[in-house]
């Protein structure tokens, strides 16, 4: 299964923020686990730069993570042809709506992020991190 994972479940992670550091946590454990093809946009690692600098306040540890990011993720470019058909998506967040047609261009099956209610006028499935989790759970289950 291929998956876009949103900035803020990397935040979550990264920064243990709680309630939702535990779920993104094992985010990153699945995708290092190769559960999942885990992929996060280059466009979002601008703003993951920015705001763990903002928590480090030091550039080469910033850096460091996120080198170790990239091992667990694989980047996906963000084109201008997703940037134009965003313009026209119902979806009201034109970030989310660039996500999400990223997402189609890519062939990825979902988007992780707490942020569902702004893809509510999407047709592409999109789930929480703690239901992308049961997901997975009721997957491995044997048959």
């Amino acid at each position: 299964m291929r998956v876009l994972v949103d900035t803020c479940v990397i935040i979550d992670a990264l920064q243990s923020r709680v309630p939702f550091a535990e779920a993104a946590e094992k985010i990153f454990i699945y995708s290092a686990n190769k559960h999942f093809e885990g992929y996060i946009t280059a466009k979002s690692v601008t703003d993951i730069y920015y705001l763990i600098h903002r928590f480090t306040h030091n550039d080469a540890e910033t850096r460091k993570i996120l080198s170790k990011l990239f091992t667990l993720f694989h980047l996906l470019d963000t084109t201008s042809l997703d940037c134009r058909k965003a313009i026209s998506s119902e979806i009201t967040d034109y970030e989310d709506a660039l996500m999400v047609e990223t997402a189609i261009r890519s062939e990825m099956d979902c988007i992780i992020t707490r942020n569902v209610k702004d893809y509510v006028k999407s047709s592409f499935k999109v789930y929480e991190p703690s239901g992308f989790l049961k997901l997975l759970e009721v997957e491995k289950e044997p048959e």
